[in-house]
C-alpha cells in the first residue's frame, strides 16, 4: 500500500481554484471575513470535498470544522493537521488555506491508497484566525477549541459594524455560550499534536531557493491601536518654529528615533520587527495649519520578550522626551500584548527528520506572524508548523505560492504523519 501512497495535491488544486471564486473580492484578491459569509462558503467547501471521500466531519460549538481520517486504535490521542480560512479584506489564496488543503491531501491520498494510520488524523479547519482584522482579538476560534477563550473576548465588537464577536458566531449558527462556559473540544487528553501547515509571509525561503521551512516558534507582541499626539493646531506661515506644538513632528521624530533603538537591539543580537502601521493627522489638518493632533498605531513583535520589552523601554523613554522638548502630550492608550510561543522541540525534529528522508531541502526559523499553532501549544498540546515558500508577501492579492512546493510540503507532512 505505501508504495502507491502520495498526497492527493491535485484535490487541493482544485479545492483552492473553487474557494477562490467562491470568495473573489470584486475590488480584488479575496475576502473570507472572520464569521461571515466568507469563511462560511470556504468551511462549506471543505464540508463537501470531505463528503466525497467518504469521510465524516464533525463541527464543535464554535465553528471549527473537524474531518476525520480513522485509525488503528481509535482510544489514541489524535494527530490534528489544520489552518484557518478566512482572510484579512482583499487577502491572497493562500494565506491559511493552504494548511487546510495540505491535511485534506495528506488524508485523501491515505484513504485511497487503502493506508490505516496507528491513530485518528483530523484535518481542522479554524475559524477565525485573522479575526484581528476585523475584530480587535485574534485566533478566537482555536482558543474556544482548547476552552482558552476569554469571555470578555465574546463581547468584543467588530472595528466594522456594530455586532460583538459572540453575536456574529451566533449569527452563523454557533454557540457562544458554550465558549463561555469554557468548553473544551481538544486537549491534551486527546490530542497528540496539532501541526499546521502555512506559508511563509516573509522573503526568506524565496532568497534562500528552498521549498520549506520548520518554524522554531511564533512571536509575542506588544502593540498599541489607538496612541495620539496631541499638540496645538496653529497657521503655517506664521508662527516660527519656537512657539510651535507640532504633533506631526513630534510623531516623525518619534518613528525615527523608535527604528533607531531597533537597529541598536539587533546590532546586540535581539531579533524584532518593529511597525508604526499608521502614521496620520487628525481630520480637520489642512494645507496651512500646523497638525494639533496625530495619531499613530504600533506593532511590535519578537520571539524574545527580552527584546520586546527593552524596545517598550525605549518607547516610553523617548515619549517622555519628545513630549516635553515639544511641547506634545502623548497619549499611547491601551497595550494589547501576547508572549512569546516556543513550538514543541520533538515535533520539530520529528518534522526535520521527515523533511530529510523526503529529500526535501529545509531550514529552521521563526515564524514573523502570530498563528494558531501558538494557541494549542499554549493550551499544552504540542504544536509545529511547516512553512512553504511563497512569493510577493501574504495579506495581499499575489500571495505566490508555487503548487510544487506545497507539495514538497505535503510529502514532509505525509511521511510524518504515517509514523505518527
Amino acid at each position: 500500500m505505501t508504495q502507491n501512497l502520495l498526497p492527493d495535491t491535485a484535490l487541493a488544486e482544485a479545492l483552492s481554484r473553487r474557494i477562490h471564486d467562491a470568495t473573489a473580492d470584486p475590488a480584488g484578491g479575496v475576502t473570507r471575513e472572520a464569521y461571515g459569509p466568507g469563511e462560511r462558503a470556504a468551511h462549506a467547501i471543505i464540508r463537501d470535498a470531505a463528503g466525497e471521500l467518504g469521510l465524516p466531519v464533525h463541527t464543535d460549538p464554535a465553528g471549527n470544522l473537524y474531518v476525520t481520517l480513522p485509525g488503528a486504535d481509535r482510544a489514541l490521542p489524535r494527530l490534528v493537521i489544520g489552518s484557518h480560512l478566512d482572510s484579512v479584506p482583499q487577502g491572497g489564496d493562500h494565506d491559511g488555506v493552504a494548511g487546510v488543503l495540505a491535511g485534506i491531501a495528506v488524508v485523501a491520498g491515505m484513504h485511497r491508497a487503502g493506508f490505516v494510520p496507528r491513530r485518528d488524523i483530523v484535518v481542522m479547519a479554524v475559524r477565525a484566525e485573522e479575526a484581528g482584522a476585523w475584530f480587535p482579538f485574534g485566533c478566537p476560534g482555536s482558543r474556544a477549541a482548547t476552552g482558552t477563550l476569554p469571555r470578555d473576548a465574546l463581547v468584543v465588537p467588530r472595528m466594522d459594524a456594530p455586532v460583538t464577536l459572540g453575536e456574529a458566531m451566533r449569527a452563523e449558527g454557533f454557540d457562544p455560550d458554550w465558549c463561555a462556559r469554557g468548553g473544551v473540544e481538544l486537549g491534551p487528553h486527546n490530542t497528540a499534536a496539532y501541526i499546521e501547515l502555512h506559508i511563509e509571509q516573509g522573503p526568506v525561503l524565496e532568497a534562500e531557493g528552498l521549498p520549506v521551512a520548520i518554524v522554531t516558534g511564533i512571536p509575542g507582541s506588544r502593540r498599541h491601536r489607538f496612541a495620539r499626539v496631541l499638540g496645538e493646531w496653529n497657521h503655517s506661515g506664521a508662527t516660527p518654529r519656537r512657539y510651535r506644538r507640532d504633533a506631526a513632528a513630534a510623531l516623525a521624530e518619534l518613528a525615527y528615533r523608535l527604528e533607531q533603538e531597533w537597529i541598536a537591539l539587533e546590532a546586540a543580537g535581539r531579533e524584532l520587527v518593529c511597525t508604526f502601521c499608521v502614521l496620520a493627522t487628525a481630520p480637520e489638518a489642512g494645507f496651512t495649519k500646523i497638525a494639533g493632533e496625530a495619531s499613530f498605531k504600533l506593532d511590535v513583535r519578537s520571539v524574545d520578550q527580552v527584546a520586546l520589552d527593552l524596545l517598550f523601554a525605549a518607547l516610553h523613554r523617548l515619549v517622555a522626551e519628545i513630549g516635553e522638548r515639544r511641547g506634545v502630550r502623548f497619549e499611547l492608550g491601551p497595550e494589547s500584548a501576547g508572549t512569546p510561543t516556543q513550538l514543541d522541540p520533538g515535533l520539530i525534529t520529528g518534522l526535520h527528520d521527515a523533511a530529510v528522508a523526503a529529500g526535501i531541502p529545509c531550514r529552521s526559523m521563526p515564524s514573523g506572524g502570530g498563528h494558531d499553532a501558538a494557541a494549542f501549544q499554549k493550551a499544552g498540546i504540542p504544536s509545529a508548523m511547516l512553512f512553504v515558500r511563497n512569493q510577493n508577501g501574504s495579506h495581499n492579492p499575489d500571495e505566490g505560492m508555487r503548487w510544487e512546493d506545497f507539495a514538497a510540503g505535503c510529502h514532509v507532512l505525509l511521511r510524518y504523519a504515517m509514523a505518527a
